[in-house]
């Protein structure tokens, strides 16, 4: 199975401490390339995230995002430091004596140090945040092997089209030659110069040589094989596709140059068409 580098994943993440999102997107890219981007309370997780992302994909430019929100109901419960608190009733009381005046209890709760509610437990968050993320990673993988299969399959249409253009100038090749032969004898004719029978023969095989492209539809036709297998095998075969279009198009720019009708101009012509559309679908290709 081939994977494309194109690709979105999102998945959030409950608890009682509050909600945490993950999303993954990336475009093509000759190597991978990572960017994060986390509250600074996770900013520790970015080795962790980078190292995960380096063992399940090979190449593209790839976006991580993590948004977090805690939960302000889920509070530890509250302690009072007694000892402060008695300090300061008696230092209040003392105030008062002095003022006159009443002691709000509000007033002493609310003093630095009184009232403290245990820390959220951030070793059990990063966690599941960090489960999340694996989960994430797998529905990112599965969309990028989904659009991976989409470009497969456009490919190998495109490799049944080339096939069927090398049928077209392979039908026409005999007909090519009977018009080399027609064409030599006219002007011949023309000249109105004794035709040595042994004489065109040894014209005709130096056009025939000259024009043959019996070997660049061999070697198109092997192009076809050898991509299919490419595909089959699938994994990391972007590169390896990539060199493929170069040699397809070698073999397409040698059969125009040789063209010498008008059918073998056009297919040609839609070869190098249908090359370029396999091309730039596999600079997507993982």
């Amino acid at each position: 199975m081939i994977h494309s580098m194109t690709a979105y994943a999102r998945q959030e993440i409950k608890g009682d401490w509050g909600t945490g999102t993950w999303e993954i997107r990336s475009v093509n890219q000759r190597y991978l390339e990572t960017f994060i981007r986390a509250p600074e309370q996770f900013r520790g997780l970015e080795p962790v995230i980078r190292e995960r992302l380096r063992k399940n994909l090979q190449r593209g430019k790839v976006e991580v995002f993590l948004k977090f929100a805690a939960n302000p109901a889920h509070v530890g419960e509250l302690q009072i430091n007694e000892s402060l608190a008695s300090q300061l009733v008696k230092s209040a009381q003392w105030v008062q004596a002095q003022s006159q005046g009443d002691i709000n209890p509000v007033d002493i709760l609310r003093w630095p140090g009184v009232m403290e509610a245990e820390e959220m437990d951030m070793d059990v968050v990063q966690g599941e945040l960090l489960k999340g993320l694996n989960g994430v990673i797998d529905d990112f993988k599965a969309a990028r092997a989904s659009e991976g299969e989409n470009l497969e399959q456009m490919i190998l249409t495109r490799l049944d089209a080339i096939l069927e253009q090398v049928a077209i100038v392979e039908a026409h090749m005999p007909e090519v030659i009977k018009w080399q032969r027609e064409k030599l004898s006219q002007k011949l004719e023309d000249l109105q110069a004794e035709i040595d029978e042994t004489r065109l023969e040894q014209e005709l095989i130096y056009l025939a040589q000259k024009q043959d492209v019996a070997e660049e539809l061999d070697r198109l036709k092997s192009h076809v094989k050898e991509t299919r297998k490419i595909l089959k095998k699938g994994g990391a075969c972007g590169r390896r596709l990539d060199f493929m279009m170069q040699e397809f198009n070698r073999e397409a720019n040698t059969l125009a140059s040789k063209s010498i009708n008008t059918e073998v101009t056009n297919a040609a012509v839609e070869l190098k068409v249908l090359i370029e559309q396999m091309r730039e679908q596999i600079q997507n290709i993982e």
